[in-house]
């Protein structure tokens, strides 16, 4: 079942890649295991620095459950999420994480600030990372090279 979760969270990173945004993907699913929210980066497109695809899933997953609360709810994202991020999955009360690459220059989960492990961190999800690690790492790198 993550891996499906997972699956449709590298669909939306590839589309974010065809329309020139990094290519992450997110999917917030209910504890029943609906999807909620799917998303891609959409930065450059919404010229808007918060446009990370965990973010637009969040606030797609609130808007659709009618609370700032997702409780219960689970996030599948193929980057491990900014420190940005990983303060508005706090916020969300998120119950899961699942990400895919690891991120050793950016990322906010295991690596740089470790947002969840400060002791100003109001909720920590549970994490685990290196879902589809493989092929969420390979878009990245493809993506990257190709703007070389």
């Amino acid at each position: 079942m993550k891996n499906d979760f997972m699956a449709l969270a590298l669909a939306e990173a590839e589309a974010a890649a065809e329309r020139k945004e990094v290519p992450v993907g997110a999917v917030i699913v209910s504890a029943a295991g609906e999807v909620l929210a799917l998303a891609g980066n959409q930065v450059m497109a919404n010229h808007d620095p918060t446009g990370h695809a965990e973010m637009l899933a969040i606030r797609q997953a609130a808007q659709r459950l009618g609370s700032e609360r997702l409780l219960n709810c689970d996030l599948y994202v193929t980057l491990e999420p900014c420190p940005m991020c990983a303060q508005a999955i706090s916020f969300a009360r998120i119950r899961r994480l699942y990400y895919g690459a690891s991120d050793p220059k950016g990322g906010g989960v295991d690596n740089g600030p470790a947002i969840f492990s400060q002791p100003s961190c109001h909720h920590a999800p549970e994490v685990y990372g290196g879902i589809c690690e493989t092929q969420a790492a390979s878009l990245l790198k493809g993506f990257f090279k190709s703007r070389r």
